[in-house]
């Protein structure tokens, strides 16, 4: 009895560290992206030059995230987390301290290597404490929403402030503390790697794993480049279309309202996954998707910053059920390689994203830059209504297969 309590404490005190874990993840990603608007007049270079910088940080954050899941799997997922931890808070100050955009850019890309570790680590570890309920992982994602909403509004207030470096140096501090406490209160689990299920709960014939994942890959990539333009852009998207002219803190402010959508977001997902079938929910979500941002692309104003707000909704509260199917189909054992591949291909694409806003940008402003977004949500939205057909086809036949039939 007293084991099995203390097995539960530990595991709840796993989840408020994987919690508190993915709200840092994307805070300390967005960072520069906000700040960088400051940095035009400090190195007299246009914002298109400048947010390129921040390349190195995402290539590293998709790239590094592969090795991540598979030493986590074969040595330790608590000690990778706090690397995560410990690792990330160094990267910080190291962007901090830097004389001048070759180190800041060098710091970047040692934030984005140890970032990386979260999302293929931290959900793993996240799926095995708590079964997979749809509510823990709703509000893991509004965690990670948290971070990504208060990283415009924080930074841009402590840049304003303090100068731009300071919002590097205080999250560092933070980030380093907190890897030295997970250390020191979380119990060392190398033991677990051999003993960790290797049967997913629904499995797959190889030709439907091979349709499953491939759909899932598209998804990802369409999905992290959505991601990636609205979250990167949004500090500048929000600047030119208000007027152009209001003061950093306030465009962090209003970044902050339209990113906070993306929590109450997946609240609302993590409770509809208890009556509707997740993959019903993914493909709604995904639509609404797409309308936001075709609505963004024409829309000024109050109306931009309402169907950005619909946008960010959308791709935040499809994570919840894309992370509760994933698991469904993939064994324990793998968990953290199958998600490191969902997390590259997620993750790498902000790259892409970066290079994306910088060329439409300069050609034709935001508005071509939301116009090929909404393209991109459109293709994302059909592979989506794709993966709802082959998931029915699957469940259909597994219950078959599950209903004692009537002897001859």
């Amino acid at each position: 009895m007293t084991s099995h309590l203390q097995t539960a404490a530990e595991k709840r005190r796993s989840i408020v560290f994987l919690n508190w874990a993915h709200a840092i993840d994307h805070f300390v990603l967005l960072i520069y992206p906000t700040v960088v608007i400051g940095l035009e007049v400090v190195y007299q270079r246009p914002y298109n030059e400048l947010i390129a910088l921040s390349s190195t940080a995402f290539v590293a954050f998709g790239v590094f995230s592969l090795p991540a899941g598979w030493l986590a799997d074969r040595w330790s997922r608590r000690n990778m987390m706090g690397a995560f931890y410990i690792g990330g808070g160094l990267s910080m100050a190291g962007a901090a301290f830097a004389p001048n955009l070759m180190w800041l850019s060098v710091a970047m890309f040692a934030l984005g290597t140890f970032a990386a570790i979260y999302h293929p680590v931290g959900m793993a570890m996240l799926i095995e404490a708590s079964g997979a309920k749809g509510r823990t992982l709703a509000f893991n994602g509004v965690c990670g929403n948290l971070g990504v909403s208060l990283a415009a509004g924080i930074s841009a207030a402590l840049a304003s402030w303090f100068g731009w470096r300071t919002a590097f140096l205080a999250p560092a501090a933070i980030c380093v503390a907190s890897g030295f406490i997970y250390l020191w209160m979380t119990p060392d689990d190398r033991h677990h790697a051999k003993s960790r299920v290797s049967k997913p709960a629904v499995p797959l014939t190889p030709k439907l794993a091979v349709m499953f994942f491939g759909l899932f890959l598209i998804i990802a990539i369409t999905a992290g480049l959505v991601f990636n333009v609205l979250t990167i852009a949004l500090p500048k998207i929000v600047d030119e279309g208000v007027s152009g002219a209001v003061p950093l803190v306030l465009v962090g402010s209003i970044a902050t309202a339209v990113l906070v959508c993306g929590a109450l977001a997946q609240l609302i997902v993590g409770r509809l996954v208890e009556w509707v079938p997740p993959h019903i929910i993914f493909a709604a979500v995904t639509a609404l998707g797409f309308a936001g941002n075709l609505w963004a692309t024409y829309a000024t104003g109050l109306s931009l910053m309402i169907a950005l707000a619909i946008a960010v909704a959308a791709i935040y509260g499809q994570v919840t059920v894309n992370d509760m199917i994933l698991a469904r189909y993939t064994a324990d054992a793998w968990r953290g390689r199958v998600y490191a591949i969902r997390y590259f291909t997620l993750f790498i694409s902000a790259g892409a994203a970066i290079a994306l806003i910088s060329l439409l940008h300069k050609g034709g402003g935001f508005s071509l830059v939301l116009g090929v977004n909404a393209a991109i949500a459109l293709l994302m939205f059909a592979c989506t209504v794709g993966l709802v057909m082959l998931i029915a086809s699957i469940e259909g036949k597994t219950t078959k297969q599950t209903v004692p039939q009537p002897a001859e």
